[in-house]
């Protein structure tokens, strides 16, 4: 596998309806398709990976950058999003869900695995996976076999998560360069494209996904606005911590949580005071 070119993919446990309006506060522009009963995917149209890194080499590495958007996308959900990467060198995910701490797994190109045991049980947890057959098979990828590289590993933990409705259109697999993930999920009749067109279009698109209800009781009321107001105080250490690592991955995670602060206050505003006039 050291010949494999750099991509990501972002499984999210949500329908495209409830995934859109998070998807569009990334400001990358993306693809957005079903994978599975109760399952979307985002494939990235750009390579942020190759820009300017902390390193100076130009390259900024794409667990960091997969790991970002996963965070920026779960903390304002009520769904997990997982990460998958792979490079030359490496492989892996990133599991992110809610306000908790990420938990990730990798291994090197060859398949040795490099991570911690207890992030297979925090990951099975977290997902709502079988406690026994299926935490066996996840702590399987977690031993030595020489048999299997990192592309047959992540290939493994997609076959454990098929069981909870998975399914990656074809074409979409780990190992496969940007460009082909991209042109396969655009193949998908029900694909459709990701793009950050301004602020006026973000708080319309997270309008029409309240309106139409994809994000129920979380989106109005006291619950909403606590979580809003929570959104903007972890909002501004996670800019401050990215632009001092010169991380992107954290900058658009903490650039994300305000928006998503900012647009849930402004619009539990707007709603009561529209309710109040309504009452006169």
């Amino acid at each position: 596998m050291n010949a494999t070119p750099v991509g990501a993919l972002l499984l999210c446990r949500a329908v495209p309806e409830a995934v859109r309006p998070p998807a569009h506060l990334l400001r990358e522009p993306m693809v957005l398709a079903h994978a599975g009963g109760g399952w979307s995917v985002l494939v990235p149209e750009g390579k942020p990976w190759t820009g300017e890194g902390p390193g100076g080499d130009g390259r900024e590495p794409v667990d960091r950058v997969a790991g970002g958007w996963a965070a920026a996308l779960a903390v304002g959900s009520t769904w997990p999003v997982l990460a998958l990467w792979w490079d030359g060198d490496r492989a892996g995910y990133t599991l992110a869900a809610g306000f908790r701490r990420p938990v990730g797994y990798v291994w090197l190109a060859d398949g040795t695995p490099v991570g911690e045991d207890e992030a297979m049980r925090t990951f099975a947890l977290r997902l709502g996976l079988d406690p026994v057959l299926d935490v066996q098979a996840l702590e399987a990828l977690t031993l030595p076999d020489p048999d299997a590289d990192a592309g047959a590993r992540l290939r493994g933990l997609l076959a454990v998560l098929s069981r909870t409705g998975v399914a990656l259109p074809a074409g979409l697999g780990p190992g496969e360069p940007a460009d082909r993930l991209l042109a396969a999920a655009g193949a998908q009749h029900d694909a459709e494209r990701i793009e950050w067109a301004g602020w006026r279009d973000a708080v319309r698109v997270e309008l029409d996904a309240v309106e139409s209800g994809s994000l129920g009781p979380w989106v109005r009321g006291p619950r909403a606005r606590t979580i809003a107001a929570a959104q903007l105080v972890m909002g501004v250490p996670l800019l401050l911590v990215g632009a001092r690592r010169r991380s992107g991955g954290w900058l658009v995670a903490g650039a994300v949580l305000l928006a998503q602060g900012a647009l849930g206050l402004a619009y539990n505003r707007i709603r009561d005071e529209a309710e109040g006039f309504d009452t006169l």
